[in-house]
């Protein structure tokens, strides 16, 4: 199998160097930046398999460099933090990132992460069929046909509807912005307010969900977004 390629950014050397350490001997490929412009250059020339990204960072800041990154990419990023409070994890999250861990922090539990991450992401990239099944078929979508079945019925989807539910279902757990599901769902050149997509989340869960007050598929993450409950 083909090493990966994992992109450390953080201004600290002692930190990168254990890093690029752990993930040497675990069967990465490592390649390290210390500020937020040369992260943003190793990224277009190496294309990463995941990133590994320092919030504080000198110049260009490490929520700078996730905003641009997810302009361009859906490649995992696992951010690292000084700061442990609920509101600083809602905001990295919010901007993009997947995961977190605060520092300080075990390597061996970052390389753990990284490998956790990357076997998720790897499994959802590569469905075995058209057909994505949840919580034993009761929610059923058909890629091949655009259809949606709920315990075993059809579902009246509009192409909106369809797109979101798909996008967030092809990535389960990853929490989504509004103006991520803007850009997976509705397209770049969509022109209007961020909160249609609270509208769409509405009539989904009214055509999918047993009991709307307690969703299992479409989940609100309070102060970021929406996250896919399916398994």
């Amino acid at each position: 199998m083909a090493e990966k390629t994992v992109l450390v950014v953080d201004d600290e050397p002692k930190i990168t160097e254990i890093v690029r350490s752990y993930l040497e001997k675990s069967g990465y490929r490592a390649v390290c930046a210390s500020n937020g412009r040369d992260a943003l250059e190793l990224f277009d020339r190496f294309r990463p398999a995941l990133i590994v990204l320092d919030l504080m960072l000198p110049g260009l800041s490490g929520e700078e460099v996730c905003r641009e990154i997810r302009r361009r990419s859906r490649v995992p990023i696992l951010m690292l933090t000084a700061k442990s409070g609920e509101e600083n994890m809602l905001e990295g999250l919010g901007i993009g990132a997947d995961d977190y861990m605060t520092k300080p922090f075990s390597p061996r539990v970052l390389v753990a992460k990284v490998g956790a991450i990357l076997r998720r992401v790897s499994s959802e990239a590569l469905p075995l069929s058209s057909v994505i099944a949840f919580h034993d078929g009761d929610l059923v979508i058909d890629t091949a046909r655009h259809e949606v079945c709920k315990g075993g019925r059809h579902v009246a989807l509009t192409p909106n509807e369809y797109n979101i539910l798909l996008a967030m279902a092809s990535y389960p757990t990853r929490v989504f912005t509004r103006d991520e599901l803007i850009a997976s769902a509705l397209g770049e050149s969509f022109d209007g307010y961020d909160r249609v997509i609270d509208t769409h989340i509405k009539n989904i869960r009214q055509k999918i969900e047993d009991d709307t007050k307690n969703p299992k598929y479409i989940l609100t993450v309070h102060g970021v977004g929406y996250s896919f409950g399916g398994r």
